[in-house]
Order: structure tokens, then sequence, then C-alpha cells
């Protein structure tokens, strides 16, 4: 797996079982019933159904193949995988002047 895999892998997963631990905090001294099971259910199958979906997007576009790619990306909801943009660091502008606080009036 690439790392962008595994990042929106996460990006996904663990704001659900945070979700999930903020709930059992807030009912403080949860028992396991039909409840808590369903909730663990939920997450658990939401988790998988994304991370299986994100895979096979990642394969297709491996694959160099759109198909695929494009399939899979709707059975998340949008048929293009996430881009995120690279950090680049830009020159500052020649001739250009900092305001500083100290200076104005």
């Amino acid at each position: 797996m690439t790392t962008g895999l595994f990042i929106s892998a996460m990006r996904t997963g663990v704001p659900l079982v945070a979700g999930w631990l903020l709930t059992l905090a807030v009912r403080a001294g949860v028992g396991i019933d039909s409840t808590t099971v369903t909730t663990l259910v939920t997450v658990a199958l939401a988790f998988a159904y994304y991370l299986l979906f994100r895979i096979l997007e990642w394969l297709g576009e491996r694959a160099r193949g759109t198909f695929l790619q494009n399939l899979a990306g709707l059975f998340l909801g949008w048929a293009r995988p996430p881009a995120y943009p690279k950090f680049e660091t830009l020159q500052p502008v020649a001739g250009a002047r900092y305001l500083d606080d100290s200076t104005s009036g």
C-alpha cells in the first residue's frame, strides 16, 4: 500500500473510532448490550466498505485503467480519488515591504 492510501484510510477510520469512544465516554459505565454491539458492527462495516473501495480505486490508478478507478470512486461518492496538493515554499517577492505594527501610526 502506498502512504496516500494508508493516510486516506486512517482519515476515515480514526474519526469513526474516536466518535465511538466519545459515545462510550459520555455513557460512562457502558455494558455490552445490543446497542453497543450494533455501534461496533456499524463502525467496522463502514470502515471495511471504505477500505475495500479505496483499495480498488488505488489498484485502478496503478493499473492505469480508469474504469476500475471510476467505478470504485462512484461507490465512495466521488469518481476521483482525493488529491492532496504538495506543499512548496515560495520565494519572497523582490521589493516587497513587510508591515510592522511598531511603525504604524
